[in-house]
């Protein structure tokens, strides 16, 4: 590891915290889903039972905070920011909101085609990006709780999805994953790709909130070439499936 990840010192307290400026509504639910997919998003933000209940604001614009009852239970939803700075500022922002229990999913690149066409649990990331290390003691990975791991899979079962557990890849530079890298990755035995979920485990797990995160194959990297497959819908065909099994998963959280 980097020795520069290693100088970090491990205090709750920043000098700029969420709470500064994000002030706690008494009205969010405690419950949370947020994907990538703005397709996905939308659809279901058009929903007649659906309504705008906060914002997260960035440079790029308001991000609106929605709510849906869902089998008569509030949960809250809103569009993740891409990439681990960005994600994590949000997963922040909305924990000081008074958000409890989270669950995010979204796209991954396949490195085993083992998890071709199967929900994807992540048991742990592969710390290559930077974010995580501003959280938790610099490690080659970030675990997931395994009590987080039975509930999710347990609700994957209810639900009837086929799913494997394994090792995911959590990169900052998605234009640097080359051959000798990914083959590296593959032989300690990653499942997949993406970028945020490794530097959203730290921050769930240095905010001590319950955190369970899926994913699903979009492109695939186990092969001679790079086949980009899903990189256009990101998982909109899919998308009731996917929303309705990750408020499944927040409920059994």
């Amino acid at each position: 590891m980097g020795t520069v990840f290693q100088k970090y010192p491990q205090e709750k307290r920043a000098f700029i915290n969420p709470e500064d400026y994000t002030k706690q509504n008494f009205n969010i639910p405690e419950l949370c889903v947020s994907t990538f997919s703005k397709g996905i998003i939308d659809k279901f933000a058009s929903l007649d039972n659906v309504k705008v209940i906060d914002y997260l604001y960035t440079a790029n614009g308001s991000v609106p905070i929605y709510q849906i009852i869902y089998k008569n239970i509030p949960i809250a939803f809103y569009l993740s920011r891409v990439g681990a700075p960005a994600c994590v500022a949000g997963i922040e922002e909305v924990v000081a909101l008074g958000v409890k229990k989270i669950v995010l999913f979204g796209s991954c690149g396949i490195l085993n085609k083992s998890a071709d066409n199967k929900i994807i649990i992540p048991t742990s990331a592969v710390r290559d990006e930077g974010t995580s290390y501003h959280y938790l003691k610099a490690t080659d990975e970030v675990y997931t709780d395994e009590n987080i791991i039975n509930k999710t899979t347990k609700c994957l079962e209810k639900c009837g999805y086929s799913y494997i557990k394994g090792k995911t890849w959590t990169t900052d530079a998605i234009y640097r994953e080359t051959e000798s890298v990914i083959r590296e990755r593959k032989q300690e035995g990653c499942l997949c790709v993406e970028m945020e979920c490794a530097a959203a485990l730290a921050v769930t797990q240095f905010r001590k909130v319950s955190f369970a995160q899926f994913l699903y194959g979009a492109d695939n990297l186990d092969s001679s070439e790079w086949e980009p497959r899903d990189l256009i819908e990101y998982g909109l065909s899919n998308a009731e499936k996917y929303f309705a099994l990750a408020c499944e998963c927040v409920i059994e959280l």
